[in-house]
């Protein structure tokens, strides 16, 4: 018995959420008193992979071939499968990034594993059966699952649990499994990563605008203010339906649904469908002149006021604030 954590990774490197998944699952084998395996796919460095000892993995299973360079999801799902089935895995767990969405049930699937998908925090374990929190309809609610079968798969919801260090190292051992035809019937030729941008769902710190700017050409200001807080920019379906900003930028319930420690929402009414994506935000912020707008009744904080006036003088406050610290 085992469990078995995926790791992620972006061009040979691992973001937050990597290192969040295997603390997570780093619990989890503690709580069953087993050992965890981490499995890499794709050309990561050997001496990269040996610092995942730092937040609890045991042993990583190495996996790297020129067809895995790119991110494959069957191919992907049957590696996953194959390892667990190899180390006897009864636990498996991945981070609940965009690409884990088609991973996690494939994996089920191959295992015959019960699934919970979007967990926020640690299951509760009582022998065979765990009882985990997880996230619904679009994060307006929770839910608690319960899965009993002998094979669990979980993925985690990135900024849900907190990373920790162990100070060790792990050992590194190449993987070779048995590839099938059949999981390469669709390829990826190329991916284009916006390498100076914060990616949405990995983002701790998001600034996001609505209609309330007016215009493309008031954007200027979001952009600072997120240039000097570190933070991710995001924007409202009307804006990116318009054409003001790019469609990878909205959040919302038919947009990416994100969960910050920060998020500020400025001139964004608060449509239903726009809290769904961002109600998982542990603090919300919001600057809107209506103070009836529907976004202020979910907000832990408001500012009544134009976004013209509000955002530069909150700018020129965070940068003195910066040159003072």
């Amino acid at each position: 018995m085992s469990v078995l954590v995926y790791v992620e990774n972006a061009e040979g490197k691992f973001k937050k959420s990597a290192f969040e998944v295997i603390s997570y699952a780093a619990a989890i084998a503690e709580q069953l008193k087993t050992e965890l395996i981490a499995i890499s796919i794709g050309n990561v460095n050997p001496e990269i992979l040996v610092n995942l000892g730092k937040y609890g993995a045991n042993r990583v299973m190495n996996v790297s071939h020129d067809k895995l360079k790119s991110f494959i999801n069957q191919a992907y799902a049957s590696i996953i499968a194959e390892a667990a089935k190899k180390e006897s895995a009864t636990v498996i767990v991945l981070s609940n990034t965009f690409s884990a969405k088609g991973l996690a049930p494939r994996i089920a699937v191959k295992l015959k594993a019960g699934l919970a998908d979007s967990a926020i925090e640690l299951p509760l374990i009582n022998q065979d059966k765990f009882l985990i929190k997880k996230t619904a309809f679009s994060g307006k609610a929770f839910a608690k699952v319960e899965l009993i079968s002998a094979i669990k798969v979980i993925s985690l919801n990135p900024n849900s649990f907190q990373l920790k260090e162990s100070g060790s190292t792990a050992t590194v051992e190449n993987f070779t499994p048995e590839f099938k035809e059949s999981d390469f019937s669709t390829l990826i030729k190329e991916i284009v990563r916006a390498s100076d941008k914060i990616a949405l769902p990995d983002a701790e710190l998001v600034v996001s605008a609505g209609r309330g700017m007016k215009g493309p050409e008031n954007w200027g200001m979001i952009e600072e203010l997120a240039s000097i807080l570190g933070a991710a920019t995001a924007c409202s379906k009307p804006i990116s339906d318009a054409g003001w900003r790019p469609h990878e930028e909205h959040v919302g319930q038919t947009g990416i649904a994100v969960r910050p420690n920060l998020y500020i929402a400025i001139g964004i009414s608060g449509a239903i469908q726009h809290l769904a994506g961002v109600s998982s935000s542990k603090t919300i912020v919001v600057i809107n002149k209506d103070p009836e707008a529907p976004f202020f009744k979910v907000a832990d904080y408001g500012i009544v006021g134009d976004a013209f006036e509000v955002v530069p003088k909150l700018i020129t406050a965070i940068k003195k604030y910066k040159a003072n610290s």
